[in-house]
């Protein structure tokens, strides 16, 4: 009587800790709140230079969250993993760069609305 084969993967499947994601939305939750805060208040001269350095650390923290969840083997949706050869489809990509762009000029214009 020959047993049944069993494949067991050896390695833990790949995830992203809580010390990795915690300085991510930390750093997420202040850039925004800086951004929102001169935003809804209009806080005087400085509010359009604090809600720019809130933009800029939103993204910077956006940007950290990405290099990592690639790092774990996430991928973006509508893209191939890495390694397979695939070669990304532009109607993707451009959907990708058009909806940041998007949210980059309404974020500077609304901003640029304070002054």
């Amino acid at each position: 009587m020959i047993a049944d084969e069993v494949e067991v993967e050896l390695r833990p499947p790949r995830r992203l800790r809580i010390w990795q994601l915690a300085p991510i939305v930390m750093l997420a939750a202040v850039g925004s709140l800086m951004f929102a805060f001169p935003l809804a208040f209009g806080t005087g001269d400085g509010g359009a230079v604090v809600a720019m350095l809130g933009l800029l650390i939103s993204c910077c923290a956006a940007g950290w969250g990405v290099m990592a969840a690639r790092r774990v083997g996430h991928i973006w949706p509508g893209l191939p993993s890495r390694g397979s050869g695939e070669r990304p489809d532009w109607r993707v990509i451009a959907l990708y760069v058009g909806v940041g762009a998007m949210i980059v000029a309404l974020a500077v214009w609304r901003v640029a609305r304070l002054r």
